[in-house]
């Protein structure tokens, strides 16, 4: 079971990109939103500082996945995975007009930066996307968060996920798009 009800801690995540769905029994979902647009559909949990996602265009279905590592997870159907460090891209085609494209980034700030980061990340997201605020982890009145905004496009899903790590002053940000089919050219 992802952990989801203690503390989490940056370098015990662990990013997954499967050609599957995963089943939602394996993880503590605090929030979801469910996306249906008529290239494909997508759904967006946040589960504890961690999240996943998952897209399906016809019969093709990939799913990002931000958690801990622990020994529920599928091996099948698992596209790549690796550990967060410093800043990474990553990019996979699972088909001609299924793409996915990811940056990753471990921002560690310094005690009087990251404060005012963390407040500007809080208000920002208050109005905005997936927004879930971890009260009983609260370190000298910072609760960590796990933020996800979205800007769902015709051909394409943008995802910025951000998750909140003040006891350990840190920022894990990452910027996902997923690309399914081509434009469609308007008609003048």
């Amino acid at each position: 079971m992802e952990r989801g009800q203690t503390k989490q801690r940056v370098e015990e995540l662990l990013f997954c990109l499967y050609n599957k769905a995963i089943h939602p029994e394996l993880f503590d979902i605090r929030k979801v939103k469910r996306l249906n647009l008529s290239r494909y559909q997508a759904e967006l949990w946040v589960c504890g500082l961690s999240h996943v996602i998952t897209v399906r265009s016809g019969n093709d279905i990939v799913t990002e996945l931000v958690t801990e590592e622990n020994g529920l997870l599928p091996r099948t159907g698992l596209a790549s995975s690796f550990r967060f460090r410093g800043e990474r891209d990553h990019a996979h085609a699972f088909t001609d007009d299924f793409k996915y494209i990811l940056s990753t980034q471990v921002e560690r700030m310094t005690p009087q930066l990251y404060p005012a980061t963390h407040r500007d990340y809080v208000h920002y997201a208050q109005n905005r996307g997936i927004y879930v605020q971890f009260d009983e982890w609260e370190v000298d009145g910072l609760a960590p968060f796990s933020f996800l905004d979205f800007d769902a496009r015709d051909h394409e899903l943008h995802i910025h996920a951000f998750h909140a790590f003040p006891e350990e002053m840190t920022l894990l940000k990452t910027q996902s798009i997923f690309e399914v089919g081509k434009p469609m050219i308007p008609l003048s």
